[in-house]
């Protein structure tokens, strides 16, 4: 049967045993808007360029067991680095087994046991906000199904000096799986934290990963968030990361995307106070068959608050990007500075990108800019290397390198920065710059 004809089986078969309470009534409401909306298509405005009608009406496994991956296939997609916490989903599970979190300055739990505990609180808050800005079936449907989800409360005055790292392992090695992980981030007042999210893929079947992360950010913490795409042609994503700022505060948000098959990333910056300061950068350098779509949200709900976004793309084979930034500055929101960019390098005839920056604006004491542009590499600089002894192809890897490295630049844990700066050398094949 297709992912869409089993969806309703597997709903039912997970409330037999998920229970009631807070997440039971958040999967129930879910449900019935999955159920009006559907899976997007291109006739919805939003998924115009993203198509995922063919991937519905495959056979996926759904809630497929969490089998437990060796040693071996767990170091091999480690960062080498130490950690804070080091948190594991497989096949969109949360599994505490094999997590490491021992940290007095935090809190990790199952979002079940979460919402039973003294925590309760922070998810009647914040749980589900992204669904306020996500209208489509996707956002419902990971809502509908929320159980083995994560909850993380980073503590009032806690500094966390190492990054919190997040595997996403999708396991294909025997069938097709559609995976659902969900998470709840929680940074109470004059917290700071890092945290890296990187998705890896075991096994040569095909995985769809629909993929659900709220962060609330309180009065005076900083958060810096890191999502890494690291799978295969095979493996395809549609992931949501919904940023609440909820007091005063400072967020830095890096999206890079180097590899995997149709993959749609929404982010949501919500700037709820006062002089807010928020950032966005993302990078996908992508090759083949690949087809990413980047949708960004910048909500300036209060006023002197200042977001600046910067999106780059380098475009090989028959790849295809899209780009969709939309700033809203809302009436109360005077003395707003909002700053967007979208620049993309295509370095074949047969990829593409659309690109749509847009402003909404309904303050009349603002400074606001947008732009986007498409195009091959510069000419000039390609000449002047090659006159320099530098070959036609190890002048254009340097001048793609430094294309990148404005994003590269942004990724502050070196590990991280490494396993990203060799991937883009591998690509590009450069032994060393």
């Amino acid at each position: 049967m297709s992912l869409v004809e089993t969806i309703q089986d597997k709903y039912n078969e997970l409330n037999t045993f998920a229970g009631n309470g807070l997440l039971g009534s958040m999967r129930e409401k879910a449900f019935e808007k999955y159920n009006k909306s559907g899976i997007p298509t291109s006739r919805h405005e939003e998924w115009k360029y993203t198509r995922l009608t063919s991937l519905a009406n495959k056979n996926f496994e759904l809630n497929a067991t969490a089998i437990l991956p060796s040693d071996e296939v767990l170091n091999s997609i480690r960062l080498q680095t130490e950690y804070a916490a080091e948190l594991f989903f497989i096949n969109g599970v949360f599994i505490k087994e094999i997590s490491s979190f021992q940290n007095d300055a935090m809190v990790v739990l199952p979002l079940n046991e979460a919402a039973e505990s003294e925590h309760k609180n922070y998810l009647h808050q914040h749980l589900n906000q992204s669904s306020k800005y996500m209208k489509d079936g996707m956002n419902a449907l990971n809502a509908a199904f929320t159980a083995n989800g994560l909850f993380v409360l980073i503590k009032k005055d806690k500094v966390v000096d190492k990054p919190i790292i997040i595997y996403h392992l999708t396991d294909t090695t025997d069938d097709n799986v559609f995976v659902q992980p969900r998470s709840l981030f929680v940074i109470e007042e004059n917290a700071q934290v890092q945290l890296i999210e990187l998705y890896k893929n075991n096994g040569l079947q095909e995985s769809f990963t629909n993929e659900v992360i709220e962060i609330a950010v309180h009065e005076n913490a900083k958060l810096e968030y890191y999502k890494v795409q690291d799978e295969t042609e095979n493996c395809h994503h549609v992931g949501t990361t919904h940023v609440q700022q909820v007091g005063k505060c400072f967020t830095h948000c890096v999206t890079v995307t180097l590899n995997g098959g149709t993959i749609r990333n929404n982010i949501n910056m919500i700037l709820e106070a006062p002089n807010n300061e928020g950032h966005l950068y993302g990078l996908y350098m992508v090759d083949g068959k690949t087809h990413v779509d980047n949708h960004s949200i910048v909500d300036n709900v209060m006023p002197n608050c200042f977001s600046n976004e910067l999106y780059k793309g380098i475009m090989e084979g028959n790849s295809t990007g899209v780009f969709n930034g939309k700033i809203y500055v809302r009436q109360d929101a005077q003395k707003t500075n909002a700053y967007q960019s979208n620049k993309n390098v295509l370095m074949s005839d047969t990829a593409s990108v659309n690109t749509k920056p847009q402003l909404e604006i309904y303050a009349d004491d603002v400074k606001c800019s947008h732009g986007c542009t498409v195009g091959r590499l510069d000419n000039e600089a390609l000449f002047y290397l090659r006159a320099r002894g530098i070959d036609e192809k190890q002048a254009k890897a340097l001048l793609l390198n430094a294309f990148a490295s404005d994003i590269l630049e942004q990724v502050k844990p070196e590990a991280l920065r490494t396993y990203i700066g060799k991937k883009i050398n591998e690509r590009l094949n450069i032994d060393e710059l």
